[in-house]
């Protein structure tokens, strides 16, 4: 079983990032869950949301609290969340940042592999809004494979309707210029 937690502020699409991977896992014959943890926090306030996918039935219905992948759609939340806790050996954080693999090391103190990209510039220029939902999704595709752009297509076109290509297009070049760490 692979375990996703995504970090985002209230109104950026974390959620929507969650249930979006897992919709495509499903759609590729996969098993899937996504669920979002917060509270009463307003929008901009840090959220979490999480997803599990697997070859088998999935029973547990617990947070994530030992990811395989962490995807962080802000990253002023570095300076304010661990968002590296419970990272499994071997596990990857992909991060929306300007910065180099080195930067990000030196200045978040983060350890696991670095899968980078500037969504907020791939968002605004594709969609015109500095939503990155979708496009750190494309980040996530390149990453780890766990689901195809293919098996995407269908729940962003559901989710989105007559936005759906801009959505689709901008995960396609997210994809293409995440930068993935060794």
């Amino acid at each position: 079983m692979v375990e996703i937690r995504f970090h985002g502020r209230g109104g950026q699409g974390a959620v929507t990032s969650a249930e979006l991977t897992a919709l495509a896992a499903i759609e590729e014959g996969k098993y899937a869950q996504a669920f979002p943890s917060f509270g009463p926090e307003r929008r901009g306030a840090p959220v979490m949301a999480f997803v599990r996918v697997s070859d088998a039935p999935i029973r547990t219905r617990e947070k994530v609290y030992e990811p395989n992948i962490v995807v962080v759609l802000d990253p002023t939340l570095l300076k304010i969340v661990n968002v590296e806790a419970g990272l499994r050996d071997g596990g990857i954080v992909i991060l929306n940042t300007t910065k180099s693999v080195e930067e990000v090391r030196k200045e978040s103190g983060i350890k696991g592999r670095l899968a980078l990209v500037d969504a907020s510039k791939i968002a605004m220029e594709t969609m015109r809004v500095p939503i990155t939902n979708t496009t750190m999704l494309g980040a996530l595709l390149k990453a780890t494979g766990l689901i195809s752009m293919d098996g995407l297509r269908a729940p962003i076109e559901h989710r989105f309707g007559p936005i759906a290509e801009k959505n689709i297009k901008a995960c396609a070049r997210a994809f293409e210029e995440t930068v993935v760490e060794g």
